[in-house]
């Protein structure tokens, strides 16, 4: 970018995304445009803090005037609003990098949401992709930023209407702001409101009323000023001065979000390290909550500069937790980079990530119902701790809440299972999978549901990862249904159970064996089962092996190069599996029997047949022959 310096101006082009967001934020869903100045005002408070952390290094970038602020100038008649603040301003280089493209990788995920949803009241989509200057043609025919850049001899103009182009103008430093930026809105007929103090002032504390820089009012560009945010940060004020609508306007200010927050912590770290934390779990879940390349949402102050979003101050499990903390300890000079390996942050992390679990099992031991919202919302993503974090892991498990085969659709804790537990019951069973109806019906639950004992239902794909941990909990295991031998004999059917009729043991232990040689490598093995009840057969892993739902899901994804032969159980008591032991139709006959048995145990797994046109044949012999 370059400029003329005669100052004739130099017309550009917008990049073809911008003009198409353009065109689709003035025209298409916006019903509250209120939120353009909410951006505009962000911005501003941006430069500010930008201002303010590069002046540690070079305090002659502040001159005579330390103190940020941002000023709100009013003209009614001339139908103009001007958003001007003192912050770290713009060279003619940087306006056309800034104002007139769009580096973010955001914006076409903005744009296709915008497509979408054309039509919907979705204002709360700006600000979450750094697109919340061009908000400000939504009320705006013209707009014009005239801006100099901290520490620079030479100022510059930036102007549009919005339709395609942008001009930028070497201006005398007289036209341009001492330092900082200047935004003037020349206001569309029907926008002329926005000039009107009013107006403005009810946004204003109604948005941006918490932002760390001062803003002040003037009714007319020649007018005194009236302060209308006293730039006092938030996080720093007793609690007890804070109200919930204060906290609620903060938190959709940090996270550019509609909703309110589902859970606030605000408190004050002393000791060895000073700190204060203001964090919030969200209401609801952020559609990108399981991108891979999504980051936390918690920003890092020292001493209320703005150093970073981009220090891991929580683990990644919790990621959905958003807000700041703002340290008394760091320096000030250390780099972005080198923060993130210091002993100081190493304490903060600790100490914050042990205060969000220890205020969620606050509120689920005082409010099961607001707790359990939580858990709908970010249960999956709060999981990954059981096997990320070994250290938090006793901590992770006592706020974990399962579905199971006793629960009726509610939640339960461990601690609920614990003491429901049958007599002589060593284990804490659970079956995996990715549909809560299909696990409900599994037939390797059928023996557990008849004795009472209650199955955790885990239809998350983490579920699949923490349970192979080796994980217990008061000395029980997990041990998955699926596999190994279910050892239930030791506990007693329920009061009112079916029980299994009576077999003819021999016959049924040579069908056994038959089947075992006509499946061949098919299977592992084939044995009786004690899990089954009511269905025939069912498939489970060997002891040694690996549960099946990871077996699947490691192959879906290609990193299972051979999978394990699965052991087939057969329910001995079954009237079919009775009337197959006695069966002296001849081998070949048998032999489509224990096939077909072994594609029905996998078609209840939710597999289909190994050898399709092989099971449609057999299927064919069978039907011909029942019907003569």
């Amino acid at each position: 970018m370059t400029t003329d310096t005669a100052g004739t101006p130099e017309t550009h082009a917008f990049e073809a995304d911008v003009s198409k967001l353009l065109h689709m934020m003035v025209h298409s869903v916006y019903s509250d445009r209120d939120v353009f100045l909410r951006e505009l005002i962000s911005n501003a408070a941006d430069a500010c803090e930008k201002l303010r952390y590069e002046g540690i290094a070079d305090p002659a970038l502040l001159g005579d005037d330390p103190q940020p602020r941002i000023s709100l100038i009013l003209d009614a008649e001339a139908g103009r609003l001007t958003i001007e603040d003192n912050g770290i301003g713009m060279t003619a280089a940087d306006m056309g990098e800034t104002l007139g493209t769009i580096a973010r990788s955001g914006t076409k995920a903005f744009m296709d949401r915008l497509a979408t949803d054309a039509g919907k009241a979705d204002s709360q989509l700006i600000g979450q992709f750094g697109v919340g200057f061009y908000s400000a043609f939504m009320v705006a025919r013209e707009v014009e930023v005239f801006s100099r850049r901290a520490g620079s001899d030479a100022a510059a103009r930036w102007s549009s209407d919005g339709l395609g182009t942008y001009t930028i103008t070497p201006v005398e430093l007289a036209d341009a702001p001492v330092r900082g930026t200047r935004v003037v809105l020349h206001l569309l007929d029907d926008a002329k409101s926005y000039a009107e103090r009013y107006t403005v002032e009810r946004i204003v504390k109604a948005q941006s009323g918490h932002v760390p820089v001062p803003i002040t009012l003037f009714e007319k560009p020649e007018a005194e000023g009236a302060a209308i945010a006293d730039g006092a940060a938030l996080w720093l004020k007793p609690k007890a001065e804070i109200s919930e609508e204060d906290y609620a306007d903060f938190y959709r200010r940090v996270t550019g979000q509609y909703d309110s927050p589902g859970r606030t912590i605000h408190y004050r770290a002393e000791g060895r390290y000073e700190y204060s934390v203001l964090t919030f779990i969200p209401g609801t879940k952020p559609f990108d909550l399981f991108d891979p390349d999504r980051k936390g949402h918690i920003k890092l102050y020292v001493r209320r500069v703005f150093i970073t979003d981009e220090a891991q101050v929580l683990p990644r499990y919790l990621r959905f937790v958003k807000g700041l903390v703002d340290s008394a300890d760091l320096p000030l000079n250390m780099s972005r980079e080198m923060i993130q390996d210091s002993p100081v942050l190493a304490a903060i992390q600790k100490g914050v990530t042990g205060r969000v679990l220890s205020e969620l099992q606050k509120l689920a031991d005082s409010d099961g119902e607001a707790y359990a919202e939580v858990w709908e919302n970010f249960g999956a993503v709060l999981k990954e701790g059981l096997y990320e974090d070994f250290e938090r892991r006793e901590a992770l498990l006592a706020l974990a809440r399962f579905k199971s085969t006793t629960s009726n659709g509610s939640w339960r804790s461990l601690k609920d299972y614990v003491a429901d537990l049958k007599d002589n019951q060593t284990a804490i069973y659970y079956a995996t999978g990715s549909d809560l109806d299909r696990l409900a019906t599994s037939p390797q639950i059928e023996g557990f549901r008849a004795r009472g004992i209650e199955v955790l239902l885990l239809p998350d794909q983490v579920d699949n990862f923490w349970t192979t941990m080796g994980i217990d909990h008061e000395g029980k295991p997990f041990k998955s249904v699926t596999q190994g031998a279910a050892d239930l004999s030791l506990i007693p059917l329920a009061e009112g159970a079916d029980k299994a009729a009576a077999a003819d043991a021999g016959a049924v232990d040579g069908f056994l064996a038959f089947a075992k040689t006509a499946l061949g490598n098919a299977v592992s093995d084939v044995r009786a089962s004690e899990r089954l009840t009511t269905s025939a057969v069912c498939l489970v892993a060997p002891e040694s092996g690996m549960d099946r739902q990871l077996e699947k899901l490691l192959a879906s994804a290609g990193q299972l190069p051979q999978a394990a032969l699965p052991v087939l159980e057969i329910n001995p008591g079954h009237a079919l599996i009775q009337k197959l032991a006695a069966t002296d139709d001849g081998d070949a006959l048998k032999t489509d029997f224990a096939h077909l048995l072994l594609d029905q145990a996998r078609i209840a797994d939710g597999e289909q047949p190994r050898d399709a046109q092989a099971f449609a044949e057999r299927l064919d012999r069978l039907m011909r022959r029942a019907v003569g």
